[in-house]
């Protein structure tokens, strides 16, 4: 599924990987559903049933099976956020695992069938109702994604963009990059996320970001503030560290 998604819904974290799009070239989802034949079956009864899209088509995916989802929980290199084996009416139809696991593209998991209007015979996929994807943050800056707005989610650090369908939150050694079909349905995710491969529950705050993310400077006093007090003062240590870049080099 890494390969395969809307290149308008990317964030620059995962500069270069393409997002939300569900199609039959995707080797996670092939994993998740178990065996290729599958897949291949599901997409032809989609494209047969409606050649417009495949919402609501016998093509539906199957809920994700018990072994599938085992791998996905014991996935051991960082914590991974789901909503649960539904969100609202979608079921969970996929989830990475360690096999075939890429940093570029960390590890996702897929709710839902696809989108009225979308087809796996146009364009090689189609737009999942959601998707969330956890990677180990790597520094980048904010500024490309455009329209924007820095907010506090779930207690941590967080930005809206994509016209409210793309929301990335900050916490603990890595981003959580929620793909919704708007930015209700975005919201209800983040208040339902919690840990897949480790123990937690969609209540209290979740743990705050160890390192400093790349906001754009319009930040709400309560992000600033938030942000200022971040275990470890990494805010604090980036500044000191631009301020010295500055004055050595002349540069940042």
């Amino acid at each position: 599924m890494r390969r395969a998604m809307t290149l308008a819904r990317r964030s620059p974290h995962s500069a270069g990987r393409p997002l939300r799009r569900w199609g039959a070239t995707a080797p996670a989802v092939r994993r998740a559903w178990g065996h290729r034949q599958a897949l291949a079956a599901a997409l032809a009864a989609c494209v047969a049933a409606a050649a417009a899209g495949c919402g609501g088509g016998g093509g539906q995916p199957a809920p994700l099976g018990a072994r599938a989802l085992a791998e996905a929980q014991t996935f051991p290199l960082y914590r991974v956020y789901w909503v649960g084996p539904r969100f609202g009416s979608h079921a969970l139809i996929a989830a990475d695992g360690l096999h075939g696991y890429s940093s570029a593209g960390g590890e996702n998991v897929y709710y839902g069938d696809c989108a009225s209007g979308t087809s796996a015979a146009l364009g090689g996929g189609c737009v999942l109702p959601l998707q969330i994807t956890t990677t180990i943050y790597a520094r980048h800056a904010n500024a490309p994604l455009g329209a924007q707005r820095n907010v506090l989610l779930r207690g941590v650090p967080a930005v809206i963009y994509d016209g409210g369908r793309s929301i990335e939150l900050y916490s603990g050694r890595v981003a959580i990059d929620v793909y919704a079909e708007g930015l209700a349905a975005g919201l209800r995710a983040v208040s339902a996320l919690r840990p897949l491969n480790a123990p937690g529950a969609a209540v209290g705050p979740l743990p705050a970001p160890v390192y400093c993310p790349g906001l754009t400077p319009a930040r709400p006093a309560a992000v600033q503030a938030a942000l200022a007090a971040l275990p470890g003062r990494p805010c604090q240590r980036a500044a000191q560290a631009l301020a010295i870049d500055r004055g050595l080099f002349g540069k940042g």
